[in-house]
C-alpha cells in the first residue's frame, strides 16, 4: 500500500463489525490493529465511515449509555466507560441527558432488586448495598437515598 492510502481490506472489514453494532472510533481502530493492518490504513478507512455517517462516536455514546442504564448502571459508571472508548465529554453528556433516567430512582430499583428480604437496618447490609451502588455507578446522594426508600419500605 503506497501514500497511505485506504486498504479495501481494512475499510470493509470495519464495516463487517460496524454492521453488527456500534463501535467507538477508538475500539473499531482497535479492532482493526488487532488484525494486523496498516495504522495509515486504518485512520482512512475511519474517516472514511465517518464521511459516510456509519461510525459516529455520538450515536455509538448514545446507544451505550441507554444500554447501560437499562441494565442498571448509574451515570458514573457510564461515564467511565464511555472515556474508556475515547469518547469526548460533550458527547458523554448529551448522551446521559439522552437517556432520559431517573437516576435516583434507578439505584432505588437496582437496591430493591438486589436487597430484596434483607434488613435494610442491619449495619451489614447497609454497607453492601451502598457499595453496590457506588460499583453500579450511582452518586453517593443517590445510593443513600435507595438505602433511605429501602429502610422506609417505598
Amino acid at each position: 500500500m503506497a501514500g497511505g492510502r485506504e486498504s479495501p481490506d481494512a475499510y470493509s472489514k470495519a464495516l463487517a463489525l460496524l454492521a453488527r453494532r456500534e463501535y467507538s472510533r477508538r475500539d473499531l481502530a482497535r479492532r482493526l490493529d488487532a488484525r494486523g493492518l496498516d495504522a495509515a490504513a486504518i485512520e482512512s478507512a475511519l474517516d472514511r465511515l465517518v464521511e459516510q455517517g456509519f461510525q459516529d462516536d455520538a450515536r455509538f455514546a448514545g446507544a451505550f449509555a441507554r444500554t447501560r442504564a437499562a441494565a442498571g448502571y448509574g451515570p458514573l459508571r457510564i461515564r467511565a466507560e464511555l472515556l474508556g472508548d475515547g469518547i469526548a465529554e460533550d458527547r458523554i453528556d448529551a448522551a446521559l441527558e439522552s437517556c432520559e433516567s431517573n437516576w435516583p430512582e434507578l439505584a432505588c430499583e437496582q437496591a430493591r432488586r438486589r436487597f430484596a428480604g434483607k434488613n435494610p437496618a442491619d449495619p451489614s447490609t447497609q454497607r453492601k448495598l451502598i457499595g453496590f451502588l457506588l460499583r453500579r455507578g450511582f452518586s453517593q446522594n443517590d445510593a443513600y437515598a435507595a438505602l433511605r426508600a429501602l429502610g422506609s419500605g417505598a
